[in-house]
């Protein structure tokens, strides 16, 4: 939880206002309506993301949150992805693009890093419990070890925790740049996820 009126509790509001729980892709995952073709689109894809959150934790100055991601990096690619037939590759996705580069743009500076990183790692535990969730109820039929990347984070409310004590503990002249770091990587999320809806939107609703 944040205090009213920190520089964390704006993030929230930025974050908030593009919720990814809310987003129509995991809503359908949830529900047991996305496609697995659209999972295994997400998974070669988003992995590409995934495997920069290191970036940003070494530039926040945490090493060994950034080791530890690395790790995960590869628990996606060899369980999730896999477990899906398919390799993280270099995104062809317009907008999970336009994420990476966001990333690779923010994750540079360490007052960036710590917005950015925040408006992904606020929503995660609870991302990932409801895709762990969704992956259990509705698609027995994929490899179980698919889970193994959302259970690591379901219950990681440590290091959200850690970057909103980095993100107050700002001076006020960097406060405005870590906000809208914030702010254009929760749009960033937001739309990386409509790029990937997209192509499976018609069979979401028919499911």
């Amino acid at each position: 939880m944040t205090t009213p009126d920190t520089l964390a509790a704006r993030c929230d509001a930025h974050i908030a206002a593009h919720s990814l729980l809310q987003h129509p892709f995991y809503q359908a995952w949830s529900d047991g309506t996305l496609p697995v073709a659209a999972l295994t689109d997400y998974a070669r894809e988003y992995g590409a993301f995934i495997g920069r959150i290191a970036d940003g934790w070494r530039s926040v100055g945490e090493p060994d949150i950034a080791a530890v991601e690395i790790g995960h990096a590869r628990v996606w690619a060899t369980t999730f992805a896999d477990g899906l037939g398919t390799a993280v590759t270099a995104p062809e996705v317009r907008a999970v693009q336009a994420l990476c580069a966001t990333a690779d743009a923010l994750f540079t500076d360490r007052v960036t890093a710590l917005g950015a990183l925040y408006a992904f790692e606020a929503q995660q535990p609870a991302t990932a419990r409801s895709k762990r969730a969704g992956l259990a109820t509705h698609y027995s039929a994929l490899p179980a070890s698919c889970e193994t990347y959302f259970r690591l984070h379901e219950d990681d409310d440590h290091e959200p925790a850690l970057l909103a004590a980095g993100l107050n503990a700002l001076p006020a002249e960097d406060m405005a740049r870590a906000e809208a770091a914030c702010a254009q990587m929760s749009v960033a999320l937001w739309d990386a996820l409509s790029g990937l809806h997209a192509p499976h939107a018609a069979a979401c609703m028919t499911n």
